[in-house]
């Protein structure tokens, strides 16, 4: 009887522990860096021309408002000459969830840009703080 209960709440305990938040581990390597809400948001504000915000998501779904592009994630290399020739140009990213656009800026990263930045959580995350988000039409 002991090791059914000892069965039971080691059970137990395995599945809380699968349940719980798992915590993200950020690739010091990576060759963009992660931006919050909030800090795209500063961004905006304080130097809304000295980055270029790109909306990578398909379908379309709408822009976080002051998008200089909307580019699809798996197009990049097409969207060249829109993009700045300058390699070293700060662009930020975004899609709905993050996963495109981490897709995305990893493309740029292979073809030598080196200032990219993704929104966490997308624009998921943003409308979930709060901020204006504009819809298709």
């Amino acid at each position: 009887m002991k090791k059914l209960k000892f069965a039971a709440l080691l059970l137990f305990v395995m599945v809380l522990a699968s349940c719980a938040p798992q915590s993200t581990v950020k690739n010091p390597s990576s060759p963009y860096q992660d931006i919050s809400v909030d800090t795209l948001a500063d961004m905006m504000e304080e130097r809304p021309e000295s980055f270029l915000l790109i909306n990578t998501h398909i379908p379309y779904e709408g822009d976080i408002p002051g998008t200089d592009l909307s580019i699809p994630f798996n197009e990049i290399p097409a969207y060249l000459d829109q993009l700045p020739t300058d390699k070293d140009a700060e662009i930020v990213l975004y899609c709905r969830s993050d996963n495109m656009s981490r897709s995305a800026a990893e493309d740029l990263a292979q073809l030598g840009y080196t200032n990219l930045k993704n929104l966490d959580g997308g624009f998921i995350a943003w409308r979930n703080a709060g901020f204006p988000f504009e819809t298709a039409p």
